[in-house]
């Protein structure tokens, strides 16, 4: 394979490297290569790095790439070595046909830069073709009376070679009437003529039978052979004659198919059936037979296809007339083709981002575009341009090429997306343009913050809200797009009543959804003040803020809480007192109450629900008071008994009740005096009862009243060995704490309605004792008590002080020291009065009431 070349040029003399430096626009120095056809792939073409002024490793990061049109890419880059490569194998013959030079142009594209620079190489013919008959028989007719000399057309030779590569002459086989010379037409193909060489006797010999080689000049020769059969006629002493040697004719390419271009004419003089000629196409290819048609009879030629000028623009055509006999004469046909503007211009963008950012600056460079049209002359001649509303202008660069680039400032926010139109318009007549659209995306930069609709929110929660409901969502828009405009939601950091603010509430972080983490209670909590942060995922990421105050709201959840008359955990209830003497409105007490909740759900009224005697109190609607509604009667029972509901103005309202036990009389020992008429009144409300209940009562009274008898004979027995009570300070100092039982359970007793106790079942020491005054006197008057403290009286008073003068009642032996001592009437009032002791704040007075009412014990 011959060795490669590079052509002498110029422009090397005028330093070639200089040139490739200069600015975008310059006039770039062409660069030019020789090389063989049929080269192996990836075969040496050319050092275009070192032409390029470049290093072979700039090759790739400078985007250096070859940039071509219209045909499959002979050549590629190696960007290790930095040369020009052949991309495969490369025929001249199908590149070029039977052109002498054959030139492959493309440019060399510098991407970072935008260069172009224009390589030129050149193909060089090898001989590999070897020259060819269209048929390898032939049949030549000569009339016996041919003259010696006569010239007879053989059969047509092509190879695809050019220059001493191609068809160089042909030999004839050895005869004595025939010798072969080699007849060529200027830049067309090559064929030989049968000569004859003296005259011919078809009675002698009327066949010949020849062989003829054709040979081209390559080192080595190729040839190729064919047969030719000679075959000698009767005289016809004329040949068909064409009216002129070369028919030439110019048909514009939109010519209509079927229409007549042209018609050949030979004449033969002779006549009758030498005469009559017939015409014919000698040297056709298949794709001529399928452009143009000829009529045998007429040697009219007309078309058979649409005709392309960008195709094909001159045809060749050899006509041949024969008569019958067999004479024929040949004859050209040159048709050019006219250029029409039928072909509208084209745009192919070479190079280019689709995206630019938008912070990019004026003058930015976006895309590398060419224009071209298959058109010749003005036909050809194409313009550019773009709108003129875009922020974008066309800078005209070199061999048709464009770059598009911008002229002022972008904003995604604004625009998005921009369809650039690029309109091509040639010069023609009339012109044609096409449109082609580039789009642009503009990428966006983090140049916007999260915004929201409202500089603060208000936000109203119902208390006893569930925990993880949803109270509130808040959004935040960011303009930008993508990660840039991801928004991430978050609350600032802070306490709340010395718990941390995330204890109460959290944040949906990608919805923004609030989320309460608490049941909210309006009684201690009434709002929350936040601060939520709105950040995006940009970098760096922008963030804004938003106020937010969670308000909560009160609902009816309190019900009505009574203060007064307080209530024991027991359930019992207090007694109080009017006196008979009572004049209409005589305050008896005051129902207190609260509600935890706030407004309406907070407003209290008071209202008597139901009353042993209606009629006879009433009950302040809000202020709870509870007075005499009429004068007491004599007939007025004892005990009274009122049931008081508080109830709020909540929706749903709610309400609580306190029952109330009023004893009417003037005294307490008129209370102590009623006490056995009191218990009928008391069963009264127990008859519902039945037949079982009341014999089980009976049975245990029974057998609990035979079990005191004895408990009271062992505890005399035990008295009688006691020693005295002693009178001093120093002996109830001296009685443990846990054997006190309040005067506050002495003066409740005084005020209840049966005679019956009952105690715990354990207690060995439990005795009911009413001492006489003069001892409650002694006890008044001891060191250890004062007025203004309850009285304590010891259980084991009667073991350390035996009075006869008490009335002693002994409960349960199994405890020997518990005592229950009961103030005779006098005294009883004396010590209230001495003391000045509330009814109501004394809890005995509730529990011995409870003790005799429902046998509730009083030790437990």
């Amino acid at each position: 394979m011959a060795a490669l070349q590079r052509r002498p040029r110029r422009s090397e003399q005028l330093s070639l490297l200089t040139l490739l430096g200069t600015l975008w626009g310059a006039a770039a120095a062409q660069i030019q290569y020789s090389i063989p056809e049929e080269l192996e792939k990836g075969s040496f073409v050319g050092n275009i790095a070192k032409d390029l002024g470049l290093e072979p490793r700039e090759l790739a990061e400078r985007g250096v790439r070859i940039v071509s049109r219209g045909r499959t890419q002979l050549f590629s880059l190696n960007p290790r070595s930095g040369s020009l490569v052949t991309a495969g194998r490369i025929d001249r013959e199908e590149l070029c046909a039977q052109s002498p030079q054959c030139l492959v142009s493309f440019n060399i594209l510098v991407e970072d830069k935008l260069n172009l620079y224009p390589v030129e190489v050149e193909i060089v013919d090898i001989n590999d073709n070897t020259p060819r008959f269209l048929t390898e028989e032939l049949e030549v007719k000569i009339l016996e009376n041919a003259a010696p000399s006569s010239r007879f057309p053989l059969i047509e030779v092509y190879d695809p070679d050019v220059g001493k590569n191609s068809l160089q002459g042909f030999k004839l086989s050895s005869n004595s009437h025939f010798s072969v010379d080699m007849q060529s037409e200027a830049h067309g193909p090559k064929y030989p003529e049968l000569v004859l060489e003296g005259t011919l006797d078809r009675e002698g010999e009327a066949v010949y039978h020849l062989v003829l080689t054709a040979m081209d000049g390559g080192d080595p020769v190729r040839s190729s052979v064919a047969r030719i059969l000679v075959t000698v006629l009767d005289a016809n002493d004329n040949a068909p004659v064409f009216t002129q040697p070369v028919y030439r004719v110019s048909v514009p390419e939109n010519l209509p198919v079927g229409t007549p271009v042209l018609a050949v004419n030979a004449t033969d003089r002779d006549e009758g059936v030498h005469g009559e000629v017939t015409y014919s196409f000698v040297k056709i290819t298949e794709k001529i037979s399928q452009i143009f048609s000829l009529n045998a009879l007429t040697g009219e030629i007309s078309t058979s296809a649409n005709l392309d000028y960008e195709d094909l623009s001159f045809y060749e055509l050899d006509v041949e007339a024969r008569d019958r006999p067999g004479l024929r004469d040949r004859a050209k046909v040159l048709i050019t083709i006219l250029d029409v503007n039928d072909n509208v211009p084209e745009v192919v963008v070479t190079s280019g981002s689709r995206t630019i950012a938008e912070s990019a600056p004026p003058g930015t460079i976006i895309a590398l575009f060419q224009v071209f049209d298959r058109d010749s002359g003005l036909n050809g001649l194409v313009t550019c341009s773009i709108p003129r509303s875009l922020p974008f202008e066309l800078e005209k660069s070199v061999d048709n090429y464009y770059r598009l680039v911008t002229n002022a400032a972008l904003d995604r926010e604004e625009v998005s997306l921009y369809n650039v139109t690029v309109t091509a318009t040639d010069k023609g007549t009339p012109s044609l343009s096409t449109e082609t659209i580039i789009s642009l995306n503009v990428a966006d930069t983090n140049d916007n913050p999260p915004t929201f609709p409202h500089s603060s929110y208000s936000v109203y929660v119902l208390e006893n809200n569930p925990r993880g409901a949803s109270i509130f969502s808040v959004y935040a828009l960011d303009p930008d797009m993508d990660q840039n405009a991801r928004v991430a939601y978050s609350l600032a950091e802070d306490t709340l009543q010395g718990a941390p603010l995330s204890s109460y509430v959290s944040i949906n972080s990608d919805t923004g959804i609030l989320y309460a983490l608490r049941s909210f209670d309006y009684e201690q909590l009434r709002d929350l003040q936040l601060w939520v942060t709105a950040s995006d995922s940009g970098d760096p990421p922008l963030s804004s803020n938003v106020s937010l105050s969670v308000f909560v709201l009160d609902q009816n959840d309190n019900a009505p809480e009574i203060l007064y008359p307080a209530l024991p955990t027991d359930g019992s209830t207090g007694v109080e007192l009017a006196p008979r003497s009572a004049e209409p409105g005589y305050l008896v007490t005051k129902v207190v109450a609260v509600d935890r909740d706030s407004g309406q759900n907070a407003w209290l009224s008071y209202r008597l629900l139901k009353a042993s005697e209606p009629g006879l109190f009433t009950v302040g609607l809000h202020t709870g008071e509870v007075r005499t509604a009429r004068a007491l009667l004599d007939r007025d029972a004892l005990k009274q008994s009122l049931v008081v509901v508080v109830q709020d103005h909540g929706q749903p309202p709610l309400s609580a009740t306190v029952t109330l036990t009023v004893a009417v009389a003037d005294s307490i020992p008129e209370i102590l005096a009623d006490l056995g008429s009191l218990e009928p009144s008391e069963g009264s409300h127990n008859s519902d009862l039945t037949l079982y209940l009341v014999v089980a009562v009976a049975a245990v009274s029974c057998v609990f009243l035979a079990f005191v008898i004895v408990l009271l004979a062992l505890r005399l027995r035990r008295w009688h060995k006691s020693r005295p009570l002693q009178t001093s300070g120093d002996g109830l100092a001296s009685v443990p704490g846990s054997h006190f039982v309040g005067v506050d359970g002495v003066r409740a007793f005084l005020q209840t309605y049966s005679h019956e106790v009952s105690l715990t079942a354990d207690s060995r020491k439990s005795h009911l004792i009413f001492p006489q005054p003069n001892y409650a006197d002694t006890l008044i008057n001891s060191e250890s008590c004062e007025k203004s403290e309850p009285l304590l009286i010891t259980q084991d008073l009667l073991e350390t002080k035996g009075d006869p003068k008490q009335l002693q009642v002994s409960l349960f032996p199994q405890k020997r020291k518990s005592h229950l001592i009961f103030l005779q009437p006098n005294y009883t009032n004396k010590l209230i009065s001495q003391n000045g002791w509330k009814r109501s704040e004394l809890f005995w007075y509730r529990k011995i009431h409870d003790f005799v009412k429902r046998k509730i014990p009083l030790f437990r």
